[in-house]
């Protein structure tokens, strides 16, 4: 595993002094992002090309001294001439730790990507590798981050003494603080200007919980088809929010890695033959835990709602009176139809698509598969890779054209994944080799138009190609 050259840390300015060294366009934007903190800002150069008006920076034309490094906390150095030379020489004299603009190996520490919602600051560094790359970072983040974040994050440290004076317990504490910085409401009550009145009404009802023992509660939580940044924001916020995360096999580890370092982890794992975790022992944990009053993130693959026994563990919630909710995900077809560009609706070929578990089909089913395959609706059928040639064969027998397009993708979403194409008829053949890892096996004539490898037309034989 690759290890990281620098420490990231916050470093304290208040009360200290930032020197610049240059007058050029490079240390004007030194300067530019030093008077985004308290400290006072002096820049030394002979002559100032840049245009420094306005940013509340002192100027001084001449070179530095060793005197002006006292109390100094960071320097930054654009001249790259022999007056830069000479601060540098100060610089080390003093302890003062230098940053050598667009020089990594003169540099002391370097200067990240900064994402600034005072007293909120963000830091993104590449150890002056990849400073474009860490400025892409930065706008992605930022893009996600309310603009009232440090409003709140000031809210916050003004409710400081009113939360230990009213929740005893620890736990309890967070839970308030993780409460008033993702509340909508408390949001909306910043803006309004009554930040603070929401923040105390939000305090009394979980000093009111507490007083009860506590609340528990289970999210159920669509963990996608495996790619981590198909993940939602929701989901993410609500696995940094967790105590517990109660997660299923296929749910790969960096998905549970989004979840708070404390908390406890515990795998349910059933695979196909084998069940660590039978059903009803998963609705007897996930109950238990709420019941001790802890939240937990019930973590599923795909989407809670499709092939998760999600209605099974909410029967069981909704009868022991546990506070639930659903976190929908993207649903391992839905991948799979992206992964392909296949339209699994498209004018004039598909009006709709069926999802369905291909296990356990009757001889009904199997004639209602093939009747909607024949009018036109796409089939996605999970679950179905080890009997594919049985099901291809049974809609066969009940009429389906041989030459009814398929594609079928195994691991839908991630970056193994791997396609293959061809018709009922082929797949009928029982000829695939199939990759490890689920899939889901498209059936109908709007798969034709989907992207399946280059291949200008539907194979005869149904071939893995990618």
């Amino acid at each position: 595993m690759a290890r990281l050259d620098t420490f990231p840390v916050s470093f304290k300015v208040a009360g200290r002094a930032i020197l610049i060294v240059g007058g050029d366009e490079e240390a004007l934007a030194k300067a530019r992002l030093a008077v985004k903190t308290s400290a006072e800002v002096r820049v030394f150069a002979h002559a100032f090309e840049a245009d420094f008006a306005g940013l509340g920076v002192n100027l001084f034309a001449r070179a530095t001294q060793l005197s002006d490094f006292d109390n100094a906390a960071l320097v930054f150095i654009a001249d790259h001439g022999p007056e830069g030379e000479r601060a540098r020489a100060f610089a080390k004299a003093a302890g003062v730790p230098i940053n050598e603009v667009d020089v990594p190996e003169n540099c002391d520490f370097y200067t990240p990507a900064i994402i600034d919602r005072a007293p909120i600051s963000i830091a993104i560094s590449s150890e002056g590798a990849a400073p474009v790359l860490a400025r892409l970072v930065r706008a992605r983040i930022e893009a996600v981050l309310s603009p009232r974040l440090g409003a709140i994050a000031r809210l916050a440290g003004a409710m400081r003494e009113k939360v230990a004076a009213a929740l005893t317990d620890g736990v309890a504490r967070r839970r308030y603080y993780e409460a008033l910085v993702t509340s909508p409401a408390v949001e909306a009550a910043v803006d309004a200007g009554r930040g603070e009145a929401e923040a105390e009404r939000l305090l009394g009802a979980h000093a009111d919980a507490e007083a009860e023992g506590g609340a528990g509660v289970v999210w159920l939580i669509g963990a996608g088809p495996g790619a981590e940044d198909l993940l939602t924001l929701r989901a993410q916020r609500r696995l940094q929010e967790a105590d517990v995360i109660v997660h299923d096999q296929l749910v790969p580890s960096a998905v549970i890695e989004m979840g708070r370092r404390d908390a406890e982890r515990i795998s349910v794992g059933k695979a196909k033959g084998h069940h660590s975790f039978s059903q009803a022992q998963i609705n007897t944990l996930i109950v238990r835990l709420a019941r001790e009053g802890k939240k937990v993130a019930r973590l599923k693959s795909g989407d809670p709602m499709v092939f998760g026994r999600a209605g099974e563990e909410i029967a069981a919630l909704r009868k022991a009176g546990i506070a639930y909710s659903v976190v929908p995900g993207v649903t391992s077809a839905l991948a799979a139809a992206a992964d392909t560009a296949t339209p699994v609706t498209l004018r004039k070929v598909s009006s709709g698509v069926v999802f369905a578990t291909a296990h356990g089909a009757d001889n009904a089913e199997l004639a209602h598969w093939a009747s909607l395959a024949q009018s036109g609706l796409t089939l996605g059928l999970y679950m179905g890779k080890s009997i594919a040639a049985k099901v291809a064969g049974d809609l066969l027998a009940h009429g389906l054209s041989a030459t009814t397009p398929v594609g079928i993708v195994v691991n839908a979403g991630r970056a193994d994944k791997v396609l293959y194409s061809g018709t009922v008829g082929a797949m009928a053949e029982d000829t695939i080799d199939f990759a490890d890892g689920p899939a889901i096996i498209f059936i109908g004539h709007a798969v034709a138009s989907g992207d399946w490898a280059q291949a200008a037309e539907i194979a005869p034989d149904i071939k893995r190609i990618a």
